[in-house]
Formats: C-alpha cells, structure tokens, sequence
C-alpha cells in the first residue's frame, strides 16, 4: 500500500537510522554545547577499561551519563547510588545505542559551591591550552618609564599603588584605564581596557607593561578576573601584564595567566619599579668604588710613570755619554788632520822639495858627468874597437849581420870583415 497526499509528500527524503540519530546527535551538540546538570546517582559502574558510567535522574526523568578515563581520575572511593550530584558536561548521543547521554567532565558533590567548580574547570582548559606556560612568560623591564593601570578609579587599590609608586620612582608616567571591577559585564571592560592599552595610539605611545588590579574580596567579588575573556586579553597582550587581584591568598585566573603574580597592589608596585632611595644607594656605592677604582688606576700609572721616567732618564743619560765620547773622538781626529796644521805640514815639504828641487840641476848634472865617464871607460875597455885593437875582427854578411857560427855562411857568399884599422871584401869558396 502507498500512501500520498499532502501529509506524506512524494518528494520527502527517507532517512536511514545512523542518519537520523547523526542529525539528532548533531542538533543537540548544537543546541547544549556545555552544561551544569544536577541530580541523584544510580546504575553507578566502574568499568575495567577506567570509564565510569552511570544514569543522573531526578522525579521526574533520567540521563545516561558516563566519564572517560582521561576526563577524570576514578575516585579512591567507587560513588554509590542515592548519591546526589553536580555535574559540568556536553549533551551527545551514543549512536550504538540511539540514546542520548552526557560527556561528564565535572562531578562535584551537591554542596559544593558552584563558582569554584567553575574556577577549576575554566584553570585546566586553559592549562591544556598552554596559557599558563612558564616558557612564555615574559620578563619586566628593570627601568619601565611608562605603565598603565586597569582598575577602579575608585577603590583603594589604586590609591595604595599610587602612593607606593610615586615614592618609588617619581619619573614614571602612569595611565589609568577605569573600569568596573565587579558585576555583570565587568570582565568585558577589563578586557577591553587590556587591549587598548596593549596598543599604542596618538593619544598616548607605548607602554613598558599593564597592571591588572583590585582590593581583596570574596570569590563573588573577584570573579571577574576569573573570566575566559579576561585571561585571553591577557595573553594575547603585546605588552608585559602583572596580575595584582586581591590579597596574598586570593587566587583567580588572571594570576596564572599573567606575566608575574603580586600578591597585593602595594606589593606589584613595589615589584615593577625600583625604589629611587634604593637607586641612590647603590649609584653612591658605585660612586664610591669607582672613585676607589679610579684613584687605584691613578696611582698605578703614577707609579708606572716614574718608573718609565727614570729608565727614561737613564737612557738618555747613556746616549749622552755615548754621543760625548764620539764627539771627543770625532774631535780628536779632527784636530789630528786640522787644515791648518796639515797646511802647515805640507808647505814645509813644499819648502824642502824646492831647495831640493833648486839644488838638485848642479848635482845631477856632475853625477851624470861621473856616471858618462865611468860608462865611457868602460866601453874603451870593453868595447869593439878595443876587442879590434886586441886582434880580433868583425865578420859581416852582405845585410851587415854579424856571422857569429859556420852555419851562417854558405858558397859563393861575400862578407865584409872588419879589422882595427877598416874592413875587407871576401867570397866564401
């Protein structure tokens, strides 16, 4: 049998189950994200694998629950029916089964205030998300010129901050961003004041670091620095910001997500700036050593200056003398050859070689005449025409040559024979 008309359309989609169920499951992700659901326990089982499962009913109806391994601890002591609860979840459904069911990721038993359980769940998501890291944490500058300030206008925390701040460093330069600091909507402007003052504008430059700050209170009073969008503004923040919300032992979220933690306003002023007088003392002290270090060095180099003038002086002593010594020298041998004694010398030698030179024509003269008439003697004893004399002669060929040896003549040869008293013709036969 087939149905038609307006109630059942030709045109309408079949779905199959695991279609549907998808789409349902879909729908009420969408529609009950995350959820606070209270009732009584019962069903509670443990399972060998560590997931808990158990059904959260009240009079009127019931949901399955279950929490995974990794969500949350099994507790020491298993939970037992009848017992009535909290519980922090997101609305699913099991496909398997077709039953919808809630993810638990915090259980608390019924009691327990609500905001802490809040505080807890909202600090481990953003654990997870890494905004309370250490490694990102950024250092404060030393010497911050400039710092804003959010806060209430009106309470005595900034008045404490001021006080202390201005007695510290009186250079620096302080704006205030006014905000709400409890109520609905507070968060929003804490936020919002976190950011602007994060970024520069022509109004007012760059800050060296934001402080976020109120007097003590409750965990109501205080709650709107345990927001998500509060601590997002924190992190996200371009400048260094210092969390100082309530006393020492209030903690909120902004503490942990914040570059440093005061535990009071009083104490982040004391801790982003450093005291002038504190300042003062140490530049003296460092004055003072300096003058200590300095005199130090001046004396040094005084005594290393006498030093290098006394070997100083001793040098040039010692190239004193040596030059004196080779002055006397060079002196002395000057003398030695003085132009005017060496004129003196050699006009002496002149006036000995003149008289020399005048007496010396006669005296050659009559030497050479004793020298001729030895030499004279000598030939006339010696010489051919005595050897003639003596009977002895000359022979000569036809050039003149005297023929000394037989071998020198030969037939038919004419010589000429000189005796004392001439000479003769001859042929060689």
């Amino acid at each position: 049998m087939q149905l038609t008309g307006d109630l059942f359309p030709q045109t309408s989609k079949v779905f199959t189950v695991g279609e549907l169920t998808r789409q349902i499951r879909g729908a009420l992700e969408t529609k009950f994200r995350a959820v606070w659901v209270q009732g009584e326990i019962s069903n509670y089982k443990l399972h060998p694998s560590g997931h808990q499962y158990f059904t959260l009913k009240d009079q009127r109806a019931q949901i399955a629950c279950v929490i995974w391994r990794d969500t949350i601890a099994p507790p020491r002591e298993p939970l037992v029916d009848g017992t009535q609860v909290q519980v922090y979840g997101t609305v699913t459904v099991f496909e398997a089964r077709g039953q919808y069911q809630l993810n638990v990721q915090i259980l608390q038993l019924r009691g327990v205030g609500l905001l802490q359980v809040k505080f807890e769940a909202l600090k481990r998501k953003l654990e997870t998300e890494g905004l309370f890291a250490p490694e990102r944490k950024r250092r404060l500058p030393k010497f911050p010129r400039r710092i804003g300030i959010v806060t209430s206008p009106s309470g005595a925390a900034i008045r404490d901050m001021l006080n202390v701040l201005r007695r510290r460093a009186p250079w620096l330069q302080i704006l205030i961003d006014p905000v709400r600091v409890q109520g609905t909507g507070a968060a929003q402007e804490i936020a919002v004041a976190i950011r602007e003052l994060g970024q520069s504008t022509e109004a007012f430059g760059p800050l060296d670091l934001i402080v976020v700050t109120r007097g003590g209170g409750s965990i109501e009073d205080l709650w709107e620095f345990n927001e998500e969008i509060v601590a997002r503004a924190i992190f996200n923040s371009g400048v260094p910001v210092v969390s100082a919300v309530g006393h020492e032992i209030d903690f909120t979220i902004c503490d942990f997500v914040a570059d440093l933690r005061a535990p009071t306003p009083s104490a982040a002023a004391e801790l982003i700036v450093p005291d002038i007088f504190d300042l003062q003392r140490r530049l003296d002290g460092c004055t003072r050593a300096l003058s200590r270090q300095l005199l130090s060095r001046v004396r040094d180099a005084q005594q290393r200056l006498d030093h290098s003038r006394e070997t100083l002086q001793r040098c040039l002593a010692h190239k004193i003398d040596s030059y004196k010594r080779n002055l006397a020298h060079i002196t002395g041998a000057l003398q030695a050859r003085n132009p005017a004694r060496e004129l003196m010398v050699r006009r002496n030698r002149f006036a000995d070689l003149h008289r020399r030179l005048v007496a010396s024509p006669a005296r050659l003269l009559e030497n050479a005449r004793h020298r001729f008439e030895r030499i004279e003697g000598i030939l006339r004893v010696l010489g051919p025409d005595a050897t003639l004399r003596r009977g002895y002669s000359i022979t000569m060929n036809e050039r003149g040559k005297i023929v000394r040896t037989i071998a020198a003549v030969r037939p038919n040869m004419k010589i000429r024979t000189r005796v004392s008293d001439g000479e003769f013709s001859s042929e060689i036969q």
